[in-house]
């Protein structure tokens, strides 16, 4: 509460120097973005700063362009082995970190053991180690085939090994475009350009971020006290006077979990309970899947800024449109009446005893997720389901989400967060497999995409894990989800600042609107 009331001081705050004219005035070469996205830990790669979004300050060894493909970036070549086992890469030559030392392997190889042995919240599991062959060349050993594990190519900023250590991520170190010139937080970053940076970086020399409110962010376009501000579905329809709408695609998707066991009074880790009566019948999860307009969802909840979802990675190349169901409301009675469940007397079906009832947790901060829980909520009615749209602290949903369906977002560029969501074995992992849904032959085919030569050999059987025409975890499956939408990322931009085309982005985490902000311009005279 605390804190709530003092990042509510510093919007106010900021709010008046913005709208008294003391910002940053629109130039050729300075920037002030409100975008939000400050992270909560500080700007560390090997704590998860950079996972969804490019890193900023740091390098990768890999990225992606506007089609998502793959581009090289501290590597010059990369290739694995016939065992799939070791991945072996050499490195840009003459690269220099924004203090002036130089990049070579052993920072590559520090990176990736750290984060490793720090538990870091990109995925390297399977990583037996990493070594230095020479000053540009580094090889990676995995414990088992992994081909996911590339994700770290894309999304790992590498860290300088002589200087890496407590206080970094305040004061982060790295080979990227950009460097850390302040921090207040809860308020603002500034940020330069990295002189050392090898690549392009684009006209503009100072970028000022500022982390204020979404009402704040709002006045202070209309102000024109800002070049590009983040805006929500319910304000996206008007841009102020100078601005142009950006509409980003994305697959910052939205969904219900199902926990998928019967409440049999199991707990887990601190108590947490497991199962629920309910939604461990596959007929509830089916009819739920069948009886969603997620039209509706898109035009009441995000007023149409987005798309229908049909899965965890809409559009994406692992993803099996094959495995969507069509909404049809009647197949849905169909299926609970066919399942034994029977409308009572207030219209909510009953078997054995039970009512179809139960709530969808939503945190209780997030308006775009209220919306979408109380029109499913009112969709399923009218199929005999009692769903309350209920908000919750992040704590208490950490506390509920094994036992309860919750409304989770996600959303990224690899397969292998379609691969935490649903391979049983993560069951219970911090948020990961939250309904502990498991699957051997969905967990077979996992194995076998992991296994794969390469990233594109995977693609044929990861969408065989969400369908295989006879089961997989998708809504023709087992229905261990209900998807619901993916958001449009919608910014206003300002007329003369030019940004190229948009990735389809990820999860809302971070900055992904910077993925490539070197190629911005500045387009007025």
């Amino acid at each position: 509460m605390i804190k709530a009331i003092h990042r509510a001081a510093v919007s106010a705050a900021l709010a008046a120097m913005l709208l008294s004219g003391t910002a940053l005035a629109a130039t050729k070469t300075q920037l002030v973005l409100a975008i939000g996205g400050e992270p909560e830990g500080g700007y560390d790669p090997l704590t998860g700063w950079g996972r969804y979004g490019h890193p900023l300050f740091q390098s990768t060894l890999l990225t992606r362009d506007a089609e998502l493909k793959t581009k090289p970036d501290l590597a010059t070549e990369w290739s694995l082995s016939a065992d799939r086992l070791t991945w072996t890469i050499k490195l840009r030559p003459g690269t220099k970190f924004s203090d002036g030392s130089p990049l070579t392997a052993d920072d590559v190889a520090f990176t990736f053991n750290e984060a490793a042995k720090i538990g870091s919240a990109v995925d390297l599991t399977a990583l037996d180690s990493a070594r230095a062959i020479d000053d540009q060349t580094v090889e990676i050993k995995l414990k088992k085939p992994w081909i996911t594990f590339t994700e770290n190519f894309y999304a790992l900023g590498i860290v300088p090994s002589d200087s890496y250590g407590e206080g970094y991520a305040r004061n982060p170190v790295g080979s990227g475009p950009y460097k850390l010139v302040s921090w207040t937080e809860g308020q603002q970053l500034i940020v330069e350009k990295n002189p050392n940076y090898y690549g392009e970086t684009g006209p503009f020399e100072r970028i000022t971020f500022l982390f204020t409110e979404e009402d704040t962010s709002l006045a202070a376009a209309q102000a024109g006290q800002v070049h590009m501000v983040s805006v929500p579905a319910t304000a996206a329809d008007v841009a102020p006077q100078g601005f142009k709408q950006v509409v980003a695609q994305s697959v910052d998707n939205r969904g219900i979990v199902f926990p998928m066991a019967k409440d049999e009074g199991k707990t887990v880790g601190e108590g947490k309970k497991i199962g629920n009566t309910v939604t461990s019948d596959p007929a509830i999860r089916r009819a739920i899947n069948l009886g969603i307009d997620r039209n509706q969802l898109v035009d009441v909840a995000l007023l149409g800024h987005g798309s229908p979802a049909s899965g965890p990675a809409d559009g994406l190349p692992w993803s099996n449109p094959d495995a969507a169901l069509t909404f049809d409301p009647e197949q849905a009675k169909q299926v609970l009446q066919d399942a034994g469940w029977v409308p009572g007397n207030d219209g909510i079906c009953v078997k054995d005893g039970v009512r179809a009832a139960f709530p969808i947790n939503y945190p209780a901060s997030d308006s775009t997720r209220r919306a979408l829980a109380e029109t499913v909520s009112a969709q399923v009615r009218a199929l005999g389901i009692e769903a309350a749209a209920t908000g919750k602290s992040w704590d208490e949903i950490g506390r509920i989400m094994h036992s309860e369906p919750v409304l989770f977002g996600w959303g990224s560029h690899s397969p292998l967060e379609v691969y935490n969501l649903y391979q049983s074995g993560l069951g219970g992992i911090e948020f990961y497999n939250a309904g502990f849904y498991s699957n051997p032959v969905v967990d077979q085919h996992f194995a076998a995409a992991q296994a794969a030569e390469s990233l594109e050999a995977s693609f044929a059987s990861w969408r065989q894990a969400e369908w295989d025409g006879t089961t997989g975890f998708g809504a023709k499956g087992d229905a261990a989800w209900a998807w619901l939408v993916n958001l449009d990322h919608v910014y206003y931009v300002n007329e003369c600042l030019g940004i190229g085309p948009t990735q389809i982005e990820p999860h809302g985490h971070g900055w992904p609107i910077t993925a490539m902000i070197q190629n911005w311009k500045w387009t007025c005279e």
